[in-house]
């Protein structure tokens, strides 16, 4: 399979069939070299509400007649947009043409501004995705801080790759990021939702570092960087 990075916490990702977008914040993403008319995908995962996460969801989803995978609460709104929709909630997985999905927590808020507006819509829990495929299992930890039950999801799932946050303010900072990676057991682990705003900034090079330091694999990518996988 082949994995995308599009900055914050873009990750595309092509299967030798379908093609799935994580967390597609792209247009207003200052760090993203790609618009939402560039993606071809089938399905959209999305891990919670929150402008930078949901981003150009109904738009690819449109563009594409994909389908869009994220919380209940999130997916009703969705639905009443005109998308279609495929709703989960926290531990639940289904078995998709890709591969298998199950959504995990995480510890976060979440809710949207719809455009133009200053309402503030509450859009149901925050959440993770475990993505097994092709014989490889991918866990996107979505927004969150850290948690004991990381150590459980390393425990029951043999993860080859783990995106975590590393922003700090709004999540896990480098320091908490790299006990989850502990935790989760990972094969390789690659830092995401840092740089894009100032309140965000890290040195993602230096958490790698910290990594390394701990026996850990991790790798930075730079936004429209590949990963053959």
């Amino acid at each position: 399979m082949n994995l995308i990075f599009h900055g914050q916490s873009c990750i595309e990702i092509r299967f030798k069939e379908h093609a799935i977008i994580i967390d597609p914040f792209l247009r207003h993403n200052p760090k993203a070299i790609v618009k939402p008319e560039d993606i071809k995908v089938s399905y959209i995962l999305v891990t919670h509400g929150h402008n930078d996460h949901l981003g150009d969801s109904l738009e690819i989803a449109e563009r594409n007649q994909a389908t869009i995978i994220a919380p209940n609460d999130l997916c009703r709104y969705l639905a009443f947009q005109g998308a279609k929709t495929h709703p989960m909630g926290i531990g639940g997985s289904f078995e998709f043409p890709f591969g298998k999905i199950k959504m995990t927590l995480a510890l976060h808020d979440s809710s949207f501004n719809p455009p133009g507006t200053q309402e503030s819509i509450y859009a149901g829990m925050a959440s993770g995705f475990l993505i097994q495929a092709e014989g490889k299992t991918i866990y996107h930890a979505g927004d969150t801080g850290l948690f004991g039950d990381m150590q459980l999801i390393g425990n029951l799932h043999n993860i080859d790759l783990a995106f975590l946050p590393i922003g700090d303010n709004f999540t896990m900072g480098p320091s908490d990021a790299v006990i989850a990676a502990r935790f989760l057991q990972a094969k390789m682990v690659i830092p995401m939702h840092y740089d894009t705003f100032p309140l965000i900034e890290q040195d993602p090079h230096a958490f790698v570092e910290s990594l390394s330091a701990e026996g850990i694999k991790g790798q930075v990518m730079e936004p429209g960087q590949s990963l053959e996988f």
